[in-house]
């Protein structure tokens, strides 16, 4: 990675990071332009119970448009990139036939689309969604740009969830309310230093899984918890790699 490109990463991960700061709407989707060069980005999430499927930001209107045929249509790289749990390339959009999602890709043509890309989103077993990213020419991502946009994903995934929670009009039972019989605050903090051993995440971002889990299954987030210090919730195998 040039000295550039470094700095261009840097500058991205400082962005995502803090994107939850002041009003908490700062783009989710302009800092991955700035490690690949592509034309535009989107972010939703799809295929995530109750955590909704809709778009969360998009650079323009034609990455709004892929997103949304997407998921009208129920098919397209988001799907296949969520369903594997790996980023899906198409360098030749336009040239490359597509089986996986024919009908989505028959849709696409009339938009004039050189390559598309497609990561997924997840967190601790959770899928929260996905980023698509395309380009009005032919493009193809070298490793480097690949792993950064890896890297950068989980980043996003954080921050989409933080979005999706703050944003629900839905109360989800926190630890301090639970009224469930048995209740135990010592239960969730165990699940919690458990979820930091395995992602090594802060102990905020690890009762945010917790509630991101429960809000997702419409459980509460001591039932969670009973199911992470039971060890039948585990995150270990699931920890992304930057």
């Amino acid at each position: 990675m040039s000295g550039n490109d470094r700095e261009a990463y840097l500058l991205a991960h400082s962005e995502l990071s803090r994107a939850h700061e002041g009003d908490g709407k700062a783009s989710l989707c302009r800092p991955f332009l700035r490690v690949v060069p592509v034309t535009g980005a989107a972010v939703s999430t799809i295929g995530s119970g109750r955590l909704g499927t809709s778009t969360i930001c998009a650079t323009d209107p034609k990455a709004i448009v892929i997103d949304e045929l997407q998921i009208d249509l129920g098919e397209g790289p988001c799907w296949q990139a969520l369903r594997t749990g790996a980023p899906v390339l198409s360098p030749s959009f336009a040239l490359t036939e597509h089986p996986a999602w024919p009908v989505f890709a028959k849709a696409l043509r009339e938009y004039e689309i050189g390559a598309l890309f497609a990561f997924p989103l997840t967190l601790g077993g959770l899928d929260v969604g996905s980023i698509d990213l395309y380009s009005h020419e032919p493009l193809t991502l070298s490793e480097t740009e690949v792993s950064d946009v890896v890297s950068l994903t989980e980043i996003a995934a954080w921050q989409v969830l933080r979005r999706v929670l703050a944003d629900d009009s839905v109360n989800i039972a926190d630890v301090d309310s639970d009224p469930s019989p048995g209740f135990s605050r010592k239960q969730v903090h165990q699940a919690t230093g458990m979820i930091i051993a395995q992602l090594e995440v802060s102990s905020t971002d690890a009762l945010l899984l917790l509630r991101a889990h429960a809000f997702a299954s419409g459980r509460s987030v001591r039932e969670v918890a009973h199911d992470v210090v039971s060890r039948r919730l585990d995150f270990t195998h699931d920890r992304a790699q930057p």
